[in-house]
């Protein structure tokens, strides 16, 4: 199958963590209370937010093949959420995952003018995760968010860096002599 040509196996395992991050701050605002203490109350419990934050965090499967296209989907479900939902909680899956898409960037991104897409792009949804997100009130979160997905992003060229050094091409015995 062409759809999964080229996920590794720990591919899957990030996204099925997103995902499940994903499903639980879907079903925590589904099931929240009204005395949910929470920085701004929500305005939605509808069920519909399951699938529609599943729909966000999904792609993130797909991050060595096009992490650009990755980031480009996730913003667009997490924007199409704020006005469908309003205030609710986002924040719990969706900074985590901008957090990884960060490390992807940096690892899958490739050249630096897609390296600076990605990065604007994680910038975007984060906002966009932050702009009504109940939990932390709006976007002053952004405060430790970003710092966060910076260090994920140096991690990620560090990882690319080292990636780049083992693939190298090394001169054997009989060459040294020469």
């Amino acid at each position: 199958m062409d759809i999964v040509k080229g996920i590794r196996p720990l591919d899957y395992v990030l996204t099925a963590v997103m995902v499940a991050l994903a499903t639980l701050v879907g079903l925590e605002n589904v099931n929240a209370g009204a005395a949910a203490d929470l920085a701004h109350s929500l305005d939605s419990h509808s069920a519909l937010m399951v699938p529609v934050f599943i729909l966000a965090a999904l792609p993130i499967l797909w991050r060595r093949r096009g992490i650009l296209a990755v980031i480009g989907v996730s913003f667009l479900v997490i924007a199409a959420s704020v006005p469908a939902f309003g205030w609710v909680t986002r924040c719990g899956f969706a900074l985590p995952l901008s957090v990884a898409m960060a490390y992807a960037v940096a690892r899958f991104a490739g050249s630096r003018q897609n390296q600076v897409l990605g990065l604007v792009g994680i910038l975007a949804l984060q906002v966009v995760t932050l702009v009504k997100d109940s939990s932390t009130g709006g976007l002053g979160a952004l405060v430790l968010s970003l710092p966060i997905a910076a260090v994920f992003y140096g991690v990620g060229l560090l990882a690319q860096s080292r990636a780049e050094k083992a693939a190298e091409p090394t001169l054997g015995v009989e060459h040294v002599h020469a």
